[in-house]
């Protein structure tokens, strides 16, 4: 994870906000492959609720390593919402964790959450 929050760093440092979450994504990823991590992007999550699937329901910006959920943003400011909908994502895919990082605030470090599963 400290991989990706540094990569994440060094890509807002020298870019700053101001581009398309894409755009941070398809760099982040590719500076992420570079350091050896497996990394999937825009990986679907599929869902089941009452006997009735939905595939591709919806689909997580960064999957690294097998295990690490990365969200990418790129807002002037993170709601209670991004959390919420990594938290979903980390639940849904039997994760431990994920991390949100937001490339649109100002500050690099007030754009980086650690998230948990809700239960």
């Amino acid at each position: 994870m400290a991989a990706v929050i540094d990569a994440g760093y060094h890509l807002h440092k020298e870019i700053g906000p101001g581009l398309l979450e894409s755009v941070y994504e398809a760099v982040l990823a590719a500076r992420l492959e570079r350091l050896g991590l497996k990394v999937i992007r825009q990986m679907p999550v599929h869902i089941k609720i009452d006997d009735m699937d939905f595939a591709n329901a919806y689909r997580v910006d960064l999957f690294v390593n097998d295990w690490l959920v990365v969200e990418l943003k790129a807002l002037e400011n993170l709601s209670g919402i991004h959390i919420r909908q990594t938290q979903t994502y980390v639940k849904l895919l039997n994760q431990p964790m994920g991390l949100v990082l937001n490339f649109g605030s100002e500050m690099y470090r007030h754009g980086v959450r650690r998230v948990y599963s809700s239960g």
